[in-house]
């Protein structure tokens, strides 16, 4: 679709990116506003101008309903997206999932060979939010910066489709890319499984899963600030519940839509809970401004004292879901190409 065919609004968006993504640090600074310090950590000021960005457009108010809430955070998309990251190339894909199949998208990096690493890559947003698109710059940047396939995969979401659904969806797609992985362009044994936050949650449900089956385990696994328990509130909610884009309310909600009445104690929606002795080598991605901070250090505690490999990177200075902005802050590529450096 050419520029000129695009609706005004998508346009204009698209220009507020990039120039968002040209501001200079020292009028970043100033747009950001006075430092915000929480906990011995500094917001960065690219996080809380983005924050600021965010409450100027409402797109930090929550709904109830869901469709709402997906238009306003394919719009944020939009707005953070700034240039596309180059890969080699990029292939929609359908893949199975538990009760059909699901929409999937492939990423190759430049000077790949006919096989390679792949990991399977789950995306956030609640169980509830978040598709393909949203997560399409984060997915390139860890295909270009980890020199690995990424395949991206449109789990079913709730209230459609709540727990286990996206549990059973996730695991459904590894074992697919693991018994053919020569479709994918994947090495056998070479096969990863990432995620971030629901996403995050749900590739540690795979590597939990294959454990516990007789399908081969993932070579390793990318955990991005992900949910871990949802039986038990940390301090780090009361410290970032309130201002830091995923809110207290924001959670509560869309955990209560994706259990759906089941019990937040079943290991498969708290894998915290679960015995995470024998789980594949752990990469971590934890930042400072995060309502899940603390459950997800609990995490890395726990996977080491049961005897894992854990390489811990940690970010204090941004907030949950700034990540999904490496297009247009500076600070977020960084911090993503720093993670995505550990997955070699």
């Amino acid at each position: 679709m050419s520029s000129a065919s695009q609706p005004v609004t998508a346009r204009l968006e698209l220009g507020l990116s990039r120039l968002l993504a040209s501001v200079p640090p020292s009028l970043e600074r100033r747009l950001a506003g006075k430092p915000i310090e929480v906990d011995g950590q500094v917001l960065h000021p690219e996080a809380q101008a983005a924050l600021r960005s965010q409450q100027r457009f409402g797109l930090d108010r929550l709904t109830s309903d869901p469709i709402v809430d997906r238009v306003r955070t394919a719009r944020n998309t939009r707005l953070s997206h700034g240039r596309t990251f180059p890969v080699g190339r990029v292939e929609e894909r359908r893949v199975p999932g538990a009760v059909g199949d699901l929409d999937a998208r492939l990423y190759v990096p430049d000077g790949a060979g006919s096989a390679g690493p792949l990991q399977v890559y789950y995306h956030g947003g609640g169980f509830v939010v978040g598709d393909l698109d949203t997560h399409d710059q984060v997915c390139r940047l860890i295909c270009a910066q980890a020199e690995t396939r990424v395949l991206s995969v449109a789990y079913r979401l709730a209230p459609e489709h709540p727990f286990p659904a996206a549990v059973e969806d996730a695991l459904a797609a590894y074992l697919h890319v693991s018994e053919d992985p020569g479709r994918f362009g994947a090495a056998p044994g070479a096969i990863a499984v990432g995620g971030d936050s629901a996403g995050g949650n749900l590739a540690l449900n795979v590597s939990l899963l294959a454990r516990d089956s007789d399908a081969a385990p993932p070579a390793y696994q990318a955990l991005i600030y992900p949910a871990c328990e949802f039986g038990r509130k940390w301090p780090s909610y009361e410290l970032f519940g309130h201002g830091f884009y995923l809110t207290e309310e924001r959670m509560d909600h869309w955990i209560g839509t994706y259990l759906d009445g089941h019990r937040p104690d079943d290991p498969r929606a708290s894998p915290l809970l679960a015995e995470l002795a024998e789980l594949p080598p752990t990469r971590f991605l934890s930042v400072g401004f995060d309502p899940l901070r603390d459950e997800g250090r609990e995490l890395v505690e726990r996977l080491r004292e049961a005897g894992n490999e854990v390489e811990l990177t940690v970010a204090p200075d941004i907030f949950h879901g700034f990540v999904n902005a490496a297009g247009v802050s500076r600070r977020a590529r960084e911090v993503l190409t720093d993670f995505a450096h550990t997955l070699h």
